[in-house]
């Protein structure tokens, strides 16, 4: 167990240790009904076995555990696929202590917490903090400022978050309420992929030959695949409710590279909250969520238990011209009383429906009330325009390469496909050792203009560099980021760390910079840390730079991570100390 952190009298310390080896128990909500405490959490990674058991076997080394009939050696965190629920409440201090006990480098995020002025703890390596070497440890300290909702944490290093991930749930402060009537019942769904191939080698492989990575096998829903697959009767999902009850649905899409529509037969949802954000509530039969984006709905449950059993599907949304995990994953909600006699399917769209991922998007908008207002910037201090897309970069010598015509596949953010430094981009700033790491310069607009959903470009090779934005503290930013039609055209979920953003406008073909601002909503916005990107489309976002450090944004399709689609933002300290980004940790992994 780690060591406590100092606190003030008044503080309730909870210790909450996540362990490996069920000698530890771990009470995920100690303590929660207090407001502003400091929780304790510690991570073991370790490399675990699956094998053919609904619960996974609690083991010092190795948990044995089975998808699809396959067994196989994954990267896990405690022995646990999915990871440990992390639980506090708005004010809170998290304190987690990662212990890497496996070969690979790794990293933890915590995806969509704004992390103020504590940068250090964001998790992507080789930009906030070296990767955390075998044997090594870190401990993420960082306090949850103005947030509350659903989240979730996952590795930040190559292909690892296949199966390094798990919940990340912000309550409330004490007795404050929700902005709609309290459910009757909380339950966290979360969406994923199973690979039975080493997902290192998977990305290994395509990053070499420079073609397509191979797909899944399967989808998810905590980490059972459900009875349409293969062998997987047994792993499947059942959610048991009570009838004339009302649920709330925390929904987390942790796939690698997959949008995923979802739904359950004969039952409404309401949305209220997207991205730890509420939102104004909306009925709909019909959920869409790119990876790295959550959505909480309420479940109200039919008067009188109908004697049937009800499909939860999901399905991916997919208009590339690449290979895809075709698949279905279904998990079944039960009613406590009921025979479930008959069991009911719904309809999900096509695969390459468009028309009714815009239907969902566009019915998005913040509950922009007196208790949870808007901030939107009515004004911005700069603009910047970027194309994000595929690409292709040249084959090396002697080598024959996979990708569009022998070459090999990139991605990039006008042209610039990032490269990763040796060491942590935070790191080389704050200590002013920015020589032969990275430059400032990163391009506002693209640098070579062309009509970027209509024909290519007779040149598609990208540049590489590692390029930064940088921007003075507190400027007001748009970002219209326009998707090409390189090697076709399709979505790329773009998450800013740092910060959330505000989701301004979004639509189909070229961004015209005369009219369509005309039409932005800069009212009732939707607030976000993850939007996808229309296919052939564009989408327009705004900020407030009121967070300095360095921070990521990027494709969260993982495929087109390591292709390069990501860059960088420098935002300056401001005059009070308040402002200003603190000195690193002593425990900083180093590179």
């Amino acid at each position: 167990m780690g060591a406590s952190v100092p606190a003030s009298p008044e503080v309730l310390l909870t210790i909450l240790l996540f362990a490996m080896s069920c000698l530890w128990a771990f009470p995920e909500v100690a303590g929660a009904k207090h407001a502003g405490i400091t929780r304790h959490y510690k991570f073991n990674v370790r490399v675990c076995v699956c094998v053919c058991v609904c619960v996974c076997v609690l083991c010092i080394k190795l948990t044995n555990v089975t998808r699809l009939c396959h067994t196989k050696s994954m990267v896990t965190v405690n022995g646990k696929f999915p990871g440990p629920r992390v639980v506090a409440r708005e004010g809170d201090r998290l304190v987690v202590k990662v212990v890497n006990h496996v070969p690979n480098n790794i990293s933890i995020h915590w995806h969509g917490i704004r992390q103020l002025q504590s940068g250090w703890a964001d998790g992507p390596a080789y930009i906030t903090q070296c990767p955390i070497q075998t044997n090594q440890t870190y401990v993420y300290n960082f306090t949850i400022t103005g947030q509350r909702g659903t989240l979730f944490w996952h590795a930040h290093l190559s292909w690892l978050r296949a199966s390094v991930y798990g919940p990340l749930i912000i309550l409330p402060k004490r007795n404050v309420s929700y902005p709609f009537a309290k459910p009757h019942k909380e339950v966290t769904i979360m969406l994923g992929e199973w690979f039975n191939a080493d997902t290192e080698a998977v990305i290994s492989q395509a990053l070499q030959t420079g073609g397509g990575p191979n797909v899944s096998e399967a989808y998810t829903f905590n980490g059972l695949p459900g009875p349409l697959y293969n062998c997987s009767e047994n792993n499947t999902y059942k959610l048991k409710v009570k009838p004339g009850k009302t649920y709330l649905l925390r929904l987390i899409n942790a796939a690698l590279n997959d949008d995923l529509f979802f739904s359950i037969a004969n039952h409404t949802f309401t949305v209220v909250e997207v991205d730890a954000t509420y939102a104004k509530p909306f009925e709909t039969n019909l959920l869409v969520i790119t990876p790295g984006q959550t959505t909480n709905v309420l479940l109200k449950t039919k008067p009188i238990a109908p004697n049937a059993s009800f499909y939860m599907l999901a399905r991916p949304y997919f208009t590339g011209q690449g290979t895809f995990d075709n698949t279905t994953v279904a998990g079944i909600l039960e009613y406590e009383t009921s025979s479930n006699s008959t069991a009911f399917k719904p309809t999900l769209p096509p695969i390459n429906a468009t028309n009714a991922v815009t239907n969902f998007t566009r019915k998005l908008r913040s509950l922009a009330n007196s208790r949870f207002p808007v901030n939107v910037p009515q004004t911005v201090d700069k603009k910047f325009f970027f194309t994000v897309g595929l690409g292709n970069s040249p084959c090396p010598k002697n080598q024959t390469c996979q990708g569009p015509n022998g070459t090999k596949f990139a991605a990039s953010v006008n042209n610039i496909s990032m490269a990763l430094p040796s060491s942590a981009l935070l790191q080389s700033y704050f200590f002013k050792k920015s020589n032969g790491v990275y430059t400032s310069g990163f391009p506002s607009f693209p640098l070579h203009p062309f009509n970027y959903t209509g024909t290519p470009p007779n040149n598609t090779l990208v540049a590489n560099g590692t390029k930064l934005v940088v921007l003075p503290f507190n400027t007001s930013v748009e970002v219209v980021m326009q998707g090409t039609s390189i090697f076709g055209a399709e979505s790329h979920p773009l998450h800013l760390h740092g910060f959330n953003f505000y989701v301004v406008g979004e639509g189909f073909g070229n961004f015209d910079p005369n009219n369509d601002p005309k039409n932005f909503n800069l009212v009732d916005p939707v607030e976000r840390n993850t939007v996808g990107v229309p296919t052939a489309g564009w989408v327009a976002i705004r900020f407030h730079a009121d967070n300095p450090g360095v921070w990521f944004m990027h494709c969260h399709f993982d495929v087109h991570l390591s292709w390069g689609l990501r860059m960088a933002w420098i935002v300056l300290d401001g005059t009070l100390p308040s402002q200003k980004l603190p000195p690193p940790p002593s425990d900083l992994p180093k590179c």
